[in-house]
């Protein structure tokens, strides 16, 4: 399952919605989506090295969201 797929899951909302929300706060974003955050990581970067590092994100998923990214 992807990022955005988890996401999407949470009240069914636009692929847009699940972007939105994920820009406007990621950290709280991600943990409704199920992932593990640490309190006040708030920075997008450290959050994506943090669910890497923790095998949370697979770097194959990571590459996947960046090239849907870039798409739209």
């Amino acid at each position: 399952m992807s990022l955005f797929d988890s996401l999407g899951q949470q009240k069914q909302m636009s692929w847009a919605d699940a972007m939105q929300q994920l820009r406007s706060n990621p950290a709280a974003t991600l943990k409704k989506a199920g992932y593990t955050i640490p309190e006040g990581m708030a920075s997008p970067q450290q959050i994506i090295n943090h669910l890497l590092q923790t095998g949370q994100l697979q770097q194959a998923q990571y590459n996947q969201a960046m090239q849907m990214l870039r798409r739209r």
